[in-house]
C-alpha cells in the first residue's frame, strides 16, 4: 500500500501541513519515502507510527520527547532501557495530570449538583452573590 500525503491526511485527520512539520521536526523513526517524482509516499508502518505520535501529542508529550523517542527507535535495538525511561517519565506526567483532572472534575460535579438543586428550587439567583 502506498499513500500520498493527502490520503494520509484524510486517514489520520492530521493536516498536510502537520505531516510535513512532523517530518521536518524529525518525528518519524524512519525517512519518509519519496516516489520517482520526489513526492512523499507513505505505507502502513508510517500510519501506525503516526497513530503513536498522535497519542503521544494528545497526552501532552512535548515534540522534543517524541523526537527523542523516534530517534531511539530509528537507531534500532540496544537502547530499549532509554526508551523505557522516557516512556515511564511521560506516563508519570500523564498519571499526575489525570489525578489533577479528576480533582477538577470532583469540584465541577459538586458545582453542577449545587446549581441543579438551586435551579430546581428557584433559588439560583442567590448563588455567588456578594
Amino acid at each position: 500500500m502506498e499513500l500520498t500525503i493527502g490520503q494520509v491526511a484524510a486517514r489520520t485527520g492530521l493536516s498536510v501541513h502537520t505531516l510535513r512539520l512532523y517530518e521536518r521536526e524529525g518525528l518519524f523513526h524512519t525517512e519518509v519515502r519519496r516516489d520517482a517524482a520526489g513526492r512523499r509516499v507513505y505505507g502502513q508502518p508510517d500510519l501506525d507510527w503516526l497513530e503513536v505520535c498522535t497519542k503521544f501529542r494528545a497526552s501532552g508529550m512535548p515534540l522534543e520527547s517524541i523526537r527523542r523517542f523516534a530517534r531511539l527507535v530509528g537507531q534500532g535495538p540496544g537502547n530499549e532501557a532509554e526508551r523505557l525511561e522516557l516512556l515511564r517519565a511521560h506516563r508519570d506526567l500523564v498519571e499526575g495530570r489525570i489525578k489533577e483532572l479528576h480533582d477538577c472534575l470532583g469540584l465541577i460535579e459538586g458545582k453542577v449538583a449545587t446549581y441543579e438543586e438551586a435551579v430546581a428550587r428557584g433559588t439560583a439567583a442567590t448563588l455567588w452573590t456578594g
